[in-house]
């Protein structure tokens, strides 16, 4: 009989796994010479003490016995000759979205502005190399969307709205460890998540589905409150009467077409901030209280989260062992973010450091109405660009400079590769934000002591959290309010906030899609 058990082990010993195993069988009353088979299904660590554990769930299958399969198959249909539908954007949503047409034999077209996962990795290149950003292909734009550069975190904080667990076994599927089925923070990496989203496109040509890169829509063709299909920018039409909108929180163009159509959107509150980084080793001495075991560790992370005049200001996308990378889509503005390998063994560590934005905070922007959001992040990341000056370079300030309001006259040593430039970020930075950051760092100097330090630098700006705007939806059909067969879905439509939300909002929309077009067949 099948048989699981928990252990609570030293992280020496979960690091071994004999040990595992002997232990597992020893607990569940075999002999460990009598297993076939065995898997952990679930890991996580408690630091919350100086002596640290590591909580393992482990199945066993004695001798004779076999585990059932660890993940659902992917069954592809032959879509060929299927009906078609439009997806705007091969991002998460729009990538897993494809997946989930093709399992329920509908025609992906995916239509993405910018380059495949491999040209990309030439231009993302440039941007330090020889400081040129390409408008529709860099860390926001091409194949795999922002996701596919910037690390590769899969957890979420909402388990409301679709099925997570099968979007990681889509992941494993084409290819990711099989450790994000298990752990409790599960990660990729930006150096594996690449070569995973290049066998998903394989999967979705060989099913039939189309990818037309350096694409971009230009315009929606819309009758009696009904889509008909896109105007390309080289004025070709692609006609349908389902189309996903999975365009990305950057794609401000994409709105600017919306409101021409009168199609309705609303201001979202989003949030904006600095990218502080750590010694990696500060980090890890933080949260390991000093333990020896901490080579038997991952790099350790934190979440900080403080209520600050009335906002929240938190952590966002920590990245331990990581890079601070630069996000911008456009020249004349700094946008910065962070990333991690696979193996997270960079000496720095950073986290966005954000504060809640609401439209009060920002009411002289709403000349731009339900844009105003993008109007106030644009105008900020332009005020860190001639901060810095120098093209990509991002301004920075150490930390505990930046919270006392003084002047870096020197910055230490930082991951972000185009390099920075001294600024005070506590002078040009909103003030309804500077204050609150600088605010809610001493709370969190006192939350985790050594953490408020002049070894750690904040660098700016960390504007893209998320989206400023929402596409109204039917939250039942997945449908735009007012335009039947218009989906609009993920981070760009503000319904989503990172890899794993937006990839299960792409594959609602798909179902919510075959459920209609069943409907009417």
């Amino acid at each position: 009989m099948i048989k699981q058990v928990t252990l609570v082990l030293d992280p020496e010993s979960a690091a071994d796994r004999e040990k595992i195993i002997k232990l597992a069988a020893k607990a569940a009353g075999i002999s460990s010479d009598n297993i076939s088979e065995w898997r952990i299904c679930r890991r996580s660590i408690d630091a919350r003490h100086r002596d640290i554990k590591v909580n393992l769930n482990i199945l066993l299958a004695p001798a004779g016995e076999k585990l059932m399969p660890e993940f659902s198959p992917f069954r592809p249909l032959n879509v060929t000759r299927s009906r078609e539908v439009i997806i705007i954007g091969a991002g998460p949503a729009g990538l897993f979205a494809a997946l989930r047409l093709i399992e329920l034999g509908l025609k992906p077209v995916i239509i993405e502005r910018g380059r495949n996962v491999s040209a990309r990795k030439r231009d993302i290149a440039n941007i330090s190399r020889k400081k040129i950003i390409d408008p529709d292909s860099n860390y926001c734009f091409g194949e795999g969307g922002a996701g596919a550069y910037s690390d590769g975190k899969l957890y979420t904080r909402s388990h409301k709205r679709g099925n997570n667990l099968r979007v990681l076994e889509l992941l494993c599927h084409h290819g990711a460890d099989r450790s994000i089925l298990y752990d409790s923070h599960p990660h990729i990496g930006s150096d594996k998540l690449p070569e995973i989203i290049l066998q998903i496109r394989k999967s979705i040509i060989d099913a039939g589905g189309v990818f037309l890169f350096e694409t971009k829509v230009t315009d929606l063709i819309v009758s009696n409150n009904r889509i008909k299909g896109v105007i390309t920018h080289d004025n070709r039409k692609f006609l349908s009467p389902y189309i996903i909108l999975a365009a990305g929180h950057s794609a401000r163009d994409i709105y600017t077409v919306l409101k021409k159509r009168n199609i309705e959107l609303e201001f979202k509150p989003f949030a904006m901030g600095v990218r502080v980084e750590h010694p990696q080793e500060f980090i890890n001495r933080i949260q390991y209280h000093n333990s020896p075991s901490v080579k038997y560790l991952p790099a350790a992370s934190y979440g900080l989260a403080k209520q600050v005049e009335g906002r929240g200001v938190y952590s966002f996308c920590m990245c331990p062992g990581g890079f601070v990378i630069p996000s911008a889509t456009s020249s004349e503005e700094v946008v910065v973010n962070g990333m991690s390998p696979s193996r997270r063994n960079s000496p720095f560590a950073n986290a966005g450091i954000v504060v809640e934005v609401r439209a009060e905070d920002i009411k002289s922007w709403f000349s731009g109405g339900e844009l105003a959001g993008i109007d106030f992040q644009r105008e900020t990341e332009q005020k860190a660009f001639k901060s810095a000056g120098r093209g990509v370079m991002a301004p920075a300030q150490r930390l505990a400079d930046f919270v006392a309001g003084v002047f870096s006259t020197t910055l230490p040593a930082v991951s972000y590769f185009p390099g920075v430039v001294s600024s005070p970020l506590h002078e040009w930075l909103p003030n309804f934000i500077g204050k609150r950051l600088r605010d809610g760092f001493r709370l969190f100097g006192s939350a985790m002591k050594g953490f408020l330090t002049n070894d750690a630098v904040v660098i700016g700006v960390e504007s893209r959290t998320s989206s400023p705007v929402r596409i109204i939806r039917n939250e039942d059909t997945m449908e735009h309010v007012r335009i039947s067969g218009l989906y609009p879905c993920g981070e760009g439509a503000g319904y989503a906030g990172g890899i794993l939300s937006s990839a299960v909002d792409g594959m609602r929309a798909a179902e919510a899609i075959a459920n209609k077009a069943e409907e009417k067949s």
